[in-house]
């Protein structure tokens, strides 16, 4: 079994809905690989804590997945900020997680 020195990464996004094309071309162009979507629901509720933190209770949320090679994922995660704004408030979630192996 050859070795391989590149790493893959596990992408996470959750998102409103309405942004679900777009995220998901930029995810085609970015050579994402095996992409999931699954429709969720926010679950943040009215209330104290949603005051303090400035939340807004958004109900309808879409997850992605995807695999991608680990040398994209900074470049990828900064494109999240740029063209959805996800270092504000009640934009979106992105992380990557590094997939050391995988099965055959």
């Amino acid at each position: 079994m050859a070795e391989y020195n590149n790493c893959v990464d596990f992408l996470t996004v959750i998102a409103d809905r309405k942004l679900k094309e777009e995220i998901v071309k930029l995810l085609l162009d970015s050579r994402g690989h095996l992409i999931d979507v699954v429709y969720a629901k926010g679950s943040v509720q009215s209330g104290y804590f949603k005051d303090m933190l400035g939340l807004v209770p958004e109900e309808k949320k879409v997850l992605i997945t995807c695999l991608i090679a680990g040398n994209l994922s900074d470049q990828l995660l900064e494109q999240l900020v740029l063209k959805f704004n996800f270092d504000k408030p009640n934009t979106g979630i992105a992380f990557a997680v590094p997939v050391e192996k995988l099965s055959v």
